[in-house]
């Protein structure tokens, strides 16, 4: 029973992977918020569902499974891009997760969403700061060039540290707020295939 309880959670964590890879590729610009190389997705939805059923290691093997593949088949940052993707959404469905884990019930699930973006946010600051970005400033002309895309937008920022305070962190709770109210329209009905039950 063990042995089958394994398989079948090797199984749906591979499905989920495979989900959030597809929708990785699915990401959008929104250029009147943020600079178009910011992009939207909803790829932690099938991690954080992984998260909540499964438990928080699970959920984070998702984060990773699917930037690997990203980096396969869709990568153009040099793999830099989906290292900074999978930190931030692995401090978002394990933060989510482990509060789930301790009292699993829909109170605790939301307050385990609304934890996880804010620590998805607040780790999106330094990853991209010390990480993503001075690669970026030499792929994209100069850390100027990213300067101008946030400027454009808003005048009044200056400096690399104070566009991601203004644009990013906001920008990254918003999009862990609609990982999780995807998540919790879409649980209930496949509790059953997630949990193995008929």
């Amino acid at each position: 029973m063990k042995t089958k309880n394994h398989i079948r959670e090797l199984t749906v964590t591979a499905m989920l992977a495979a989900v959030a890879t597809v929708l990785m590729f699915l990401d959008f610009s929104l250029p009147m918020f943020i600079p178009g190389f910011v992009k939207m997705d909803v790829s932690e939805l099938p991690a954080l569902l992984a998260s909540f059923s499964l438990g928080p290691v699970y959920g984070v093997a998702v984060c990773l499974i699917k930037n690997l593949l990203n980096l396969i088949f869709h990568g153009s940052t040099g793999g830099i891009g989906e290292l900074c993707n999978f930190l931030l959404g692995a401090a978002f469905v394990a933060t989510a997760g482990i509060i789930y884990r301790r009292s699993k019930s829909r109170k605790t699930a939301v307050i385990g969403c609304l934890a996880g973006a804010a620590v998805m946010a607040v780790v999106s600051v330094p990853v991209n700061y010390f990480i993503s970005y001075p690669v970026y400033a030499k792929m994209f002309g100069g850390i100027d060039a990213i300067l101008a895309a946030y400027q454009a937008i808003n005048p009044n920022v200056d400096g690399l540290l104070q566009c991601l305070v203004v644009f990013n962190l906001p920008f990254t709770f918003v999009k862990g707020l609609l990982d999780s109210v995807l998540c919790f329209l879409i649980y209930k009905p496949l509790s059953p295939i997630l949990h193995g039950r008929k």
